[in-house]
C-alpha cells in the first residue's frame, strides 16, 4: 500500500506549473520549441514546416478534470494548418476523445474552433464556431471541462459548447486520457472543405501555447477510487448555469459554423439521439 506521504506528493503533481511545465508534465515529439516569455512563463512553440510538425503529450492519463491552456495561433496565411488542444485514451476503433481543434484560413478570414466527442469510438459529433476575435494576435485561453455529466468547452471564460451525458448513449467516462497539442497539414479538410491548401511558401508555421492548468483526477488502479485533488467539485459536478446556458445560445446564434445535428446530408437516416434531447 501506497504511504501517506507518496500519496500526497502524487496528488500535489495534478495540478500543474504554470512557470514550467512542459517538459514536467509532457513528452515532445517533433519541432516543439521551449522558452520563456517576458513575464517568466514558459511557451511551447510548436512548428509546421514541409518537412515536418510538432505535438506534445501529457505524461499522466486522467478520468476527468479541467484543462486549460493559452494559445496565440498561426499569424497571417494559415490556411490549411490545424493546431490543436485535446484530450485521447489513444488511437483505434474504440477510443475516447475530447478535441479543440482550430482550423486555420487565409489572411484576414476568420479561424473556426472545431469541437468534437468521441466515445468508444463513436465520433461525428462536430459543432464549429468561428472566433469573433484575431486568435494570433494575442494569447487566448481555451478550456475543456470534462466530468460524468458533460463536456464543456470554454473560450475566454465564456460557455461555447456543452455535450451532456445520457445514460443510454456513449459518453467518454470509462477511459483515461492524455492531454495533447499538436500542429499539423490539414490541408485536405481544414479550410473552405480542403479547397486552400497549405502555401509552403510561408512557412515555417508557427503556434504558441502558455500557462496550461490541469486539475483533473488521476486513475488508482482497478477497484480503487480516483486520486483527485482537493477542491474537485469547482469542476466535478459543474454544469452551464442559466446565464452560461444564455452564452451558448449566443454562441451559436452568432458564430457556429457548423453543426452535427443540423446536417440532414451527413445523417440521411436520421440524427443522432443526443440531438433532440438538449
Amino acid at each position: 500500500m501506497a504511504s501517506r506521504a507518496a500519496v500526497s506528493a502524487a496528488l500535489a503533481l495534478l495540478v500543474a506549473s504554470a512557470s514550467a511545465w512542459l517538459h514536467e508534465e509532457f513528452t515532445t515529439e517533433g519541432n516543439v520549441r521551449a522558452g520563456y516569455d517576458a513575464r517568466g512563463q514558459q511557451v511551447a512553440s510548436i512548428v509546421l514546416d514541409r518537412q515536418s510538425g510538432g505535438a506534445f503529450r501529457s505524461r499522466r492519463r486522467y478520468l476527468y478534470g479541467q484543462f486549460s491552456v493559452q494559445i496565440k495561433l498561426v499569424p497571417g496565411n494559415s490556411a490549411g494548418t490545424v493546431a490543436s488542444f485535446y484530450l485521447s485514451s489513444g488511437e483505434g476503433p474504440g477510443h475516447d476523445e475530447i478535441d479543440m481543434e482550430f482550423m486555420g484560413n487565409t489572411t484576414g478570414q476568420p479561424v473556426a474552433l472545431n469541437t468534437n466527442v468521441w466515445a468508444n469510438g463513436d465520433g461525428k459529433k462536430e459543432q464549429q464556431f468561428y472566433l469573433w476575435f484575431d486568435p494570433a494576435a494575442d494569447y487566448h485561453t481555451y478550456t475543456i471541462i470534462w466530468n460524468a455529466k458533460n463536456v464543456i468547452f470554454k473560450v475566454d471564460g465564456l460557455f461555447v459548447r456543452c455535450f451532456t451525458r445520457h445514460a443510454d448513449l456513449p459518453y467518454p467516462g470509462a477511459k483515461p486520457m492524455a492531454v495533447h497539442a499538436t500542429l499539423w497539414d490539414g490541408s485536405y479538410w481544414a479550410t473552405q472543405r480542403g479547397k486552400v491548401k497549405v502555401d509552403w511558401a510561408a512557412a515555417p508555421f508557427v503556434a504558441s501555447y502558455r500557462g496550461y492548468s490541469a486539475d483533473a483526477c488521476v486513475p488508482a488502479g482497478a477497484g480503487r477510487p480516483l486520486a483527485c485533488p482537493a477542491d474537485t467539485g469547482r469542476w466535478m459536478r459543474r454544469r452551464p448555469s442559466a446565464a452560461e446556458r444564455g452564452t451558448l445560445a449566443w454562441a451559436k446564434k452568432n458564430y457556429m459554423r457548423y453543426n452535427y445535428c443540423d446536417d440532414g446530408w451527413r445523417f440521411p437516416k436520421g440524427f443522432p439521439a443526443e440531438c433532440s434531447r438538449g
